[in-house]
């Protein structure tokens, strides 16, 4: 028969139990560290555990020193400064690490955990996610237990009344931190952005200025939300939910890039019909400056912080980068025409191309020019991608000088990119101007908060050509080779490699269609969570604080509100009233009453007199009868005996106060 396990000395249970804590802190740094920092912290953290459970001694200054200046060093040579938000981050990771083999004195242990406390507000320099928020009470919660359990000083409660006690703690605290969070000013800035070379750390490089084959694709295999939007009203089919990018109106030769067109005379002009389309788009940080919208959009969005601008291209940006999450509100009209004119007054720019490449298909466009419509021209593109063996894939064979006769009359593989270039390339050399045009396509619906997520995976490419009277009009020559891409989404066209975590769920058929089973509706609801974090969390800005405490300041101006207010503390405070009076002891009611009326018999006793001092002045005192000292005398002795013994049942005590009032009745 086993021996029953022996609990640990105490010095080695809140040793370890701040070890345990020092982890929990120093986890999350591990994601965004070197290598050898983190190897280095688990192996002297180890070896803290090994030194307190055998009870070695901690080893001499002679050792640490080196190991510390090796350290410095290596940083140095990580981040090429030892200044810095990322250098100073690992510097302080070491530094807790290396105090757990320095703890000498009882000081030293308190020095541990502040140092853990300023360590855990560094996590969300990376990342400001609900997991984030999250592990940082689990991190605090631990670092508050450790506290406690060093402050005790005779029996330490069991460690479950420990955490316990932190929990109270923190739910003490957490009316306070809402609280600040919604009326204590805010920075106008990204606050955990700021000491980044960048600006926010989370931010995205999404679309690219300039499309080559190959680029969307790998910018595709991102399973990252691009944005968010959420419709006032039914959500339209995937088949309309072209969100408008960048338009790429310069060949080389080799890539598409923007900023060849120049503005025309007349300037553009759009004319819209029916009903328009109204929604909200919340745009993840990124290190570009595009903003997107449904085409067409029927005014220039208001960002806040931002100044919005539009091109003669339809095209949304703001005045910087958008290194932070942004939300507005737009309005657009699937039934549009632009530029719906006569004549372009410079069709040429529409119609250049590099001189020297791809001679077959500079000749198919030549021979194209047969078909008196444009119209047909472009039908007998689309038809030669439906009819003939194209396919759709995310990974493309590399193509040479001639990249469109490549693809075109070799490959015949590609990706969006691929195919609207291609397409753009053969209309130019038809002698139709056109463009290309990138964004997204699609997007997914959460049916738990109604959010539309569009994501990197959504990035496509598709054209526009000019017809007279038309103006320019979307053509995606994807849709000929891959329908089920405009129609559903991209995993539905190919198979992309599958994401960790909860979104990887979605590459299999169980959970093609949200809500369909458990897992699925798991899966909305995490999103929707994420959502509403980013949203009513992570999106609180400035202007949402400004509006609210506005919001907040016309509601509390109501009479009705303040006559409300009013009845409300009243209820509180009656319901406080007759609570202490019901949680008040009986003997010690009945002794605050002896009290009362020994001082209004010239008796009062003094703030720091105990009932034993008290009953021996009394007795050395003539102000009393006899029969009533005694009595008084009496009351105080029981008083006292019951004052200072253990805890009795209510049953005793109640007894205990009907002799105590006997008494109090003969004092005179």
């Amino acid at each position: 028969m086993k021996a029953p396990r022996q609990p640990l000395p105490r010095d080695k249970a809140d040793t370890l139990l701040l070890l345990g804590s020092a982890v929990l802190v120093l986890a999350p740094h591990t994601l965004h560290l070197p290598l050898w920092v983190s190897l280095l912290c688990a192996a002297t953290l180890a070896w803290r555990g090994l030194v307190t459970l055998r009870g070695r001694r901690m080893p001499p200054t002679l050792v640490l020193l080196p190991v510390a200046a090796a350290a410095m060093a290596g940083v140095q040579f990580s981040y090429n400064t030892l200044l810095g938000r990322d250098a100073g981050v690992a510097m302080l990771v070491l530094l807790v690490a290396f105090k757990m083999l320095e703890m000498h004195a009882r000081r030293d242990l308190y020095v541990v955990i502040f140092l853990c406390f300023f360590l855990v507000l560094t996590n969300f320099f990376y990342a400001q996610g609900i997991g984030t928020a999250l592990l940082t009470v689990a991190a605090v919660l631990a670092l508050l237990t450790t506290q406690l359990s060093f402050q005790f000083t005779g029996a330490v409660p069991p460690l479950r009344t420990r955490v316990a006690m932190g929990v109270k703690m923190l739910l003490f605290a957490a009316p306070i931190t809402v609280l600040l969070f919604f009326v204590f000013p805010r920075l106008g800035g990204p606050l955990w952005g700021m000491p980044g070379p960048g600006g926010s750390g989370s931010a995205k490089s999404g679309l690219s200025e300039r499309m080559a084959p190959g680029q969307l694709s790998k910018l595709a295999m991102s399973d990252e939300p691009a944005f968010r939007v959420r419709f006032e009203g039914p959500v339209p089919d995937k088949a309309q939910l072209y969100w408008r990018g960048l338009v790429l109106d310069a060949f080389d030769g080799t890539a598409w890039t923007r900023g060849g067109s120049i503005p025309t005379r007349s300037g553009t002009s759009l004319s819209v019909r029916g009903a328009p389309q109204r929604y909200e788009i919340t745009l993840e940080p990124t290190t570009t400056r595009w903003l997107f919208a449904l085409e067409m959009a029927g005014h220039m969005p208001e960002v806040p912080g931002y100044r919005a601008r539009v091109s003669h291209q339809m095209e949304l940006s703001s005045d910087r980068p958008l290194a932070q999450r942004v939300r507005y509100a737009m309005i657009s009209y699937p039934d549009f025409a632009l530029d719906g004119r006569d004549a372009l007054d410079d069709p040429n720019q529409w119609l250049l191309l590099p001189y020297g490449y791809n001679p077959k298909a500079l000749a198919a466009g030549l021979a194209l020019r047969k078909q008196a419509q444009p119209a047909r021209r472009v039908e007998a593109v689309l038809r030669q991608f439906r009819e003939q063996p194209y396919s759709y894939t995310l990974e493309p064979p590399l193509l040479g000088r001639h990249s469109v006769d490549e693809f075109l009359y070799g490959t015949r593989t590609g990706f969006c990119e691929h195919y609207s270039g291609a397409f753009v390339f053969l209309m130019r050399a038809a002698g139709i101007p056109a463009r290309v045009v990138t964004g997204y396509q699609g997007g997914e619906l959460n049916p738990i908060d109604g959010f539309v997520t569009v994501r990197q995976s959504d990035a496509h490419a598709w054209a526009e050509v000019w017809i007279r009277h038309r103006g320019w009009v979307r053509v995606d020559p994807t849709a000929a080779v891959a329908p089920e891409r405009v129609h559903r989404n991209l995993a539905a066209a190919v198979e992309p490699p599958a994401p960790f975590g909860i979104d990887a769920l979605r590459g299999f058929s169980l959970f093609q269609q949200s809500g369909d089973s458990l897992l699925g509706r798991l899966r909305d609801a995490v999103g929707a969570l994420n959502n509403g974090w980013n949203q009513w969390v992570l999106d609180y800005t400035p202007e949402r604080q400004r509006g609210f405490m506005k919001e907040l300041q016309q509601i509390l101006s109501g009479w009705r509100i303040v006559a409300l207010t009013m009845i409300g503390l009243g209820v509180l405070l009656l319901a406080r009233f007759f609570y202490r009076r019901r949680a008040t002891d009986p003997v010690e009611a009945v002794y605050s009453a002896l009290c009362k009326r020994l001082a209004h018999l010239g008796l009062a006793r003094a703030a720091d007199e105990g009932p034993t001092a008290y009953a021996a002045r009394i007795a050395a005192m003539q102000q009393l009868a006899p029969p009533s000292r005694e009595a008084a005398a009496e009351f105080l002795r029981r008083y006292s005996a019951w004052r200072y013994a253990p805890p009795q049942p209510a049953l005793q005590r109640q007894r205990l106060a009907a002799t105590l009032k006997s008494l109090l009745s003969q004092v005179r």
